[in-house]
């Protein structure tokens, strides 16, 4: 195996094990030591690739957003939703994401700059919402940025909830609802009926990106 493909493999390894030690103990109480055994690899394979421990939560905080996207769609609140739907269905199936939501969520993490999920998500949104002003499908005095941050805000507090109450499994269920109560307060009446806010959509999309990933549309 060439030397840059066993680097990525061991990168890959160590975020891993890291996602698997921050969603199961919390940032403060995760150590580099619980990281290293349950990685399989040398302290120095380790510091390589991540200088802190801090770093090892950035890195699992930014992988999370690294392996889907949602392609351009007709309807650009359609894109909205499929974002919003497709990162609850991530949230029950994949460890790296939850353990990002659990990095992202958690106020007791000292030292850690949580802001960049937030944010990321918080711009995501803006611009979604900005390409859906821009083809009418908002009403007309909806501010993008202000909505975007609201509905990052409110999933945020329902993935909690849903955390909390059934450990994300009726996270699908819980967005739909939220999706239901805020897109009418937004959204021109003939574009909602448009809209598929069903709770398997979020399934529906993961599939349609990873088993053709080419024709998405």
């Amino acid at each position: 195996m060439p030397k840059q493909d066993r680097a990525i493999r061991t990168r890959q390894t160590i975020l891993q094990a890291a996602a698997k030690i921050f969603e199961e103990r919390g940032y403060q109480a995760a150590t580099i030591a619980d990281i290293l055994h349950t990685a399989g690899v040398t302290k120095g394979a380790l510091y390589f690739h991540f200088q802190s421990k801090e770093h090892l939560a950035q890195g699992v905080l930014h992988e999370q957003d690294q392996r889907l996207t949602i392609p351009d769609r007709p309807c650009k609140l359609q894109e909205l939703t499929d974002e919003v739907l497709l990162h609850a269905y991530r949230l029950q199936t994949d460890p790296m994401v939850r353990a990002g939501v659990r990095l992202t969520m958690d106020q007791h993490a000292e030292g850690l700059d949580r802001t960049g999920p937030f944010l990321r998500w918080s711009t995501v949104c803006r611009q979604r919402l900005e390409k859906a002003q821009a083809q009418g499908e908002l009403l007309p005095h909806i501010n993008p940025t202000t909505t975007a941050d609201t509905l990052v805000a409110a999933f945020a507090g329902i993935q909690s909830m849903s955390q909390a109450l059934s450990d994300y499994q009726d996270l699908q269920t819980r967005t739909t609802h939220l999706l239901h109560h805020l897109l009418p307060s937004i959204t021109q009446p003939p574009i909602l009926t448009t809209l598929d806010l069903t709770p398997q959509r979020g399934h529906h999309v993961h599939d349609e990106l990873t088993n053709h990933p080419a024709t998405a549309a």
